[in-house]
């Protein structure tokens, strides 16, 4: 009889001290209010427990088989180049052109440029270290005191804590940045990395961003730390679009948060297909009246992989609206969990919030849990939740097969009419075209 235990002397948390924090601190240079909310938010980080079945959002995702003796080493810049990510990351957006790309390898940036019509509108479109050096006025207020915060758990204060890179995008009152930003950050090493994302819409503004998180094959494990930061003002307008297709080494623990200003409006896409288990929180913070949130998010977990997503709607004013829709698939012995809340303030009136989660199940062996929920503080509101799970039917299958297309074509057909809906949101037909093979591989394999 084989008895398969856990590693004995296995470390349970990453082997971080203060001496790490100051000295990341101390090579980039960074200003002295920056490395004290560092040490802030690290004091705050030993005094967190590190998660365990006992909380109630993490009661059914047990990450305790990591090794964090590999996963906990930050990944040093090594020479890796823009040419290490794969050509399909650096394509534009829109035709040939976009109006800034930032590209990360292994935490360090190697690729940066900015549209000229961006930069006479005032755009800011650059990496967070530089960010935090020549534009304090705008980051020192906002990073991490608004959106996530260090308070929000052992990983989001460990991530303001040791934070490696990011990206900073601001854009002034009035102005609209007709073509896109992109940003890649992409891996080509094992080991730690905690990026962050940094987005600031200013009154009656408007742009589009997509960042990409990828990273290449490896056989020891890796940890991504990471927080994003939506801050949309009154009267703009933001699509942000997230996909993440990390190795099926990776474990990711991130905290991702919007902010919603008056009359403001918030179209947030996310992608979720790689890595070996994925614990996220992703949340809308509706604050000002009239204020408008979509998410609209698609997953799909195949072999062992472990989906987390923990998504919240929070109405903190009257006359606000959200609308969340979901779609997910799993094959083989995946597991996946969905946990949904809308949320409303006392006295917040005249709200519509929805929520659905849809699963389609592609085997016998694989779990999928949705759970969605509702905290209503106000009594005239409009707020409705669900969650679905489905096999394939064999009605359009038949259908299909009836006009002479195979019968794994014609499943294939059924599951990509399934996510279309949500890729069609994508505002990029060559990250949809893409999208879509990466999801047929799946099905596939």
């Amino acid at each position: 009889m084989v008895v398969v235990r856990r590693r004995s002397g296995a470390p349970a948390a990453p082997a971080y001290t203060q001496a790490d924090v100051e000295a990341l601190s101390q090579e980039n240079n960074e200003p002295q209010w920056l490395l004290e909310a560092r040490l802030s938010a690290w004091e705050l980080y030993e005094d967190l427990p590190m998660p365990t079945l006992s909380d109630e959002d993490w009661r059914r995702t047990d990450y305790r088989h990591i090794r964090w003796d590999e996963a906990d080493k930050i990944i040093p810049a090594n020479g890796a180049s823009v040419d290490a990510v794969p050509q399909t990351h650096r394509e534009p957006l829109l035709g040939d052109r976009e109006g800034g790309t930032m590209v990360f390898v292994d935490g360090k940036l190697v690729y940066h440029n900015l549209a000229d019509e961006l930069q006479q509108l005032g755009v800011i479109f650059t990496d967070l270290r530089t960010a935090c050096q020549q534009h304090e006025d705008l980051v020192r207020p906002n990073l991490m005191t608004r959106a996530v915060l260090p308070t929000d758990g052992k990983f989001a204060a460990l991530h303001a804590a040791l934070w490696t890179h990011g990206v900073f995008v601001y854009v002034p009152r009035n102005k609209v940045a007709e073509l896109p930003l992109h940003v890649v950050m992409y891996n080509t090493h094992s080991g730690a990395s905690l990026g962050h994302v940094l987005v600031m819409l200013d009154e009656n503004s408007q742009a589009t961003v997509q960042v990409e998180y990828a990273s290449a094959p490896a056989e020891q494990q890796s940890a991504y730390i990471g927080a994003t930061e939506l801050l949309v003002g009154d009267a703009a307008n933001l699509t942000y679009v997230a996909l993440q297709n990390w190795n099926r080494t990776t474990y990711e623990f991130s905290h991702q948060r919007a902010r919603i200003g008056r009359d403001a409006s918030l179209d947030w896409i996310n992608g979720t297909m790689g890595g070996k288990l994925i614990k996220a929180y992703l949340e809308l913070d509706i604050d000002g009246l009239g204020g408008n949130g979509r998410m609209s998010g698609f997953f799909f977990a195949d072999e062992n992989q472990h989906f987390d997503l923990d998504t919240q709607q929070n109405h903190n004013a009257p006359l606000t609206t959200s609308d969340l829709l979901f779609k997910g698939a799993g094959k083989d012995q995946a597991r996946t969990v969905w946990q949904g809340m809308i949320k409303s303030l006392p006295q917040m009136q005249k709200i519509d919030g929805y929520q659905a989660c849809r699963n389609l199940m592609l085997s016998d062996d694989v779990r999928m849990d949705g759970i969605p929920g509702l905290e209503i503080e106000a009594d005239d509101v409009a707020c409705s939740h669900a969650a679905t799970f489905g096999t394939l039917e064999e009605e359009p299958i038949f259908y299909l097969m009836s006009r002479g297309i195979t019968r794994p074509q014609a499943e294939l057909m059924v599951i990509d009419g399934f996510f279309d809906e949500l890729l069609q949101r994508i505002p990029f037909e060559r990250v949809r075209d893409r999208l879509q093979e990466s999801i047929e591989a799946k099905i596939l394999r």
